[in-house]
């Protein structure tokens, strides 16, 4: 029976294909090490000049991890939620530094663990069909695999008013934020994947994004444009109470709108989420940025959002998550500035925190 990860390499391109396409091609425990296995195999062989990651069925590349399976584990810190995530972030820090060009195709839905194994690729496409997310507020839980250290890096506060809201991002509004770099048709998929397994022995990056320029097309509007100035004037304030009142204080419909989505979020996870945007900000590196993940991922572990999150969303489907604490006033500053300091328990060895 063919596997939940598809590894096969055709000339010079190696292929992964994510094989659940059911789920959505949701990220388990197991795919992770099956795609971890295939870096190894491409980057020992020579034949291989460049790896692209795809999602099979027309519903989305990954649409995240696999979080009914989170939700069924032990809540512990050391249970095997912790060491789903630590190997994912492994996986994700492996993707970025890798050493042939990594090509990621974000076709369809692409959320969470998703955005993990493709927005740290070297190239990142995007396609007419693309819905771009990271929403774990709204689950309990915050926006990890170094999504914190993308959406940082978008222009201005767009990233936070992302983060938030766990609002979907089209492919042009994905290139904006830094998600993505370029927009290719899904008609021209195979003509990428063909011209890749061509590729000559002495081919590199250079050729493939040259490659890839050739393939693509103009992104269309990005609708978050139209409303940067009220975003990067409610969005810059450092508590997500001060957020809500100037976005209370605009009063125009697409701030009442935020503001409503916003306070349908877990309070203990909007601010989280917050306060990791604003760390990645400083952080010395992705691999930095992934360990203030994981520390945040060990507190929400034994916390009763996450679960009561999934719970309203794909257990009972009930939609209505009761949140403790119900309100941003009960969550202590203290206690997300404490969530946020990585234990002896880490994912990368220590000097990745200091920049050595």
């Amino acid at each position: 029976m063919p596997g939940d990860v598809l590894i096969e390499a055709t000339g010079a391109l190696g292929r992964i294909r994510l094989n659940r396409p059911q789920a959505i091609n949701a990220l388990t425990h197991a795919m992770v090490h099956d795609i971890d296995r295939a870096l190894d195999r491409f980057a020992a062989d020579p034949g291989v000049r460049v790896v692209l990651l795809t999602g099979e069925g027309e519903r989305g590349l990954c649409a995240g991890g696999d979080i009914r399976s989170l939700y069924d584990a032990p809540r512990t810190p050391d249970g095997p939620s912790m060491d789903f995530w630590r190997d994912e972030y492994r996986l994700d820090a492996r993707i970025a530094r890798f050493g042939k060009p990594f090509v990621a195709v974000m076709d369809g839905l692409v959320m969470g663990g998703g955005v993990g194994i493709s927005a740290h690729a070297r190239f990142r496409v995007v396609t007419e069909r693309s819905r771009i997310a990271m929403p774990e507020v709204g689950i309990g839980f915050v926006p990890d695999v170094g999504g914190a250290a993308i959406l940082t890096q978008a222009p201005e506060e767009i990233g936070t008013y992302f983060a938030l809201t766990g609002r979907m991002m089209n492919a042009a509004e994905a290139i904006l934020v830094g998600m993505a770099d370029l927009c290719l048709p899904v008609a021209r998929l195979p003509d990428l994947m063909a011209a890749l397994a061509g590729l000559p022995d002495d081919a590199g990056g250079a050729e493939v994004n040259a490659l890839l320029q050739s393939l693509a097309v103009p992104p269309g509007p990005a609708p978050v444009g139209a409303h940067r100035d009220l975003i990067d004037r409610a969005f810059a304030a450092n508590r997500v109470e001060d957020i809500l009142a100037a976005l209370e204080e605009d009063g125009s419909p697409f701030a009442r709108d935020a503001a409503a989505e916003i306070a349908t979020k877990s309070p203990t996870a909007l601010k989280l989420a917050l306060a990791l945007l604003r760390a990645a900000r400083t952080a010395p590196g992705l691999e930095a940025a992934l360990e203030r993940d994981f520390a945040a991922a060990r507190a929400l572990v034994v916390g009763p959002d996450f679960y009561e999150g999934i719970r309203a969303a794909i257990i009972d489907k009930d939609r209505t998550p009761k949140w403790r604490p119900a309100t941003l006033a009960e969550v202590s500053e203290a206690d997300v500035a404490r969530w946020l300091e990585p234990t002896g328990d880490r994912v990368f060895p220590a000097p990745a925190l200091t920049g050595e």
